[in-house]
């Protein structure tokens, strides 16, 4: 992740000094171009959906996968997208899980 930390940020948030906007939805390529060259990359993500959105959750998930640290959302997608910024980072093994089991047989 290098050292950026994954964020989620509301719809109207400015883009942070120093961060790259890959915009609204973008290609997975843009994201990796830009995650490359060292920035803080933004995507925002949009949905009119009350309840979790599974498009919008997966997508920030390939997100956070090819690089990107800054996310826009809906108030009401932010909790769980950043339940999947953590499952993601404890996936890449940037962050330890929040619950280990072992032995549950």
């Amino acid at each position: 992740m290098g050292l950026y930390e994954r964020k989620v940020l509301p719809p109207d948030a400015p883009v942070p000094a120093g961060a790259a906007d890959a915009g609204t939805a973008p290609p997975a390529d843009r994201v990796e171009r830009l995650a490359a060259s060292g920035s803080a990359v933004l995507v925002t993500l949009e949905t009119d959906a009350r309840e979790p959105d599974p498009g919008l959750l997966a997508a920030a998930s390939v997100y956070a996968w090819l690089g990107a640290t800054l996310f826009r959302v809906p108030e009401s997608q932010a909790d769980g997208t950043r339940q999947v910024l953590d499952m993601v980072a404890s996936i890449q093994g940037t962050r330890p899980p929040a619950v280990a089991r072992r032995g549950l047989a």
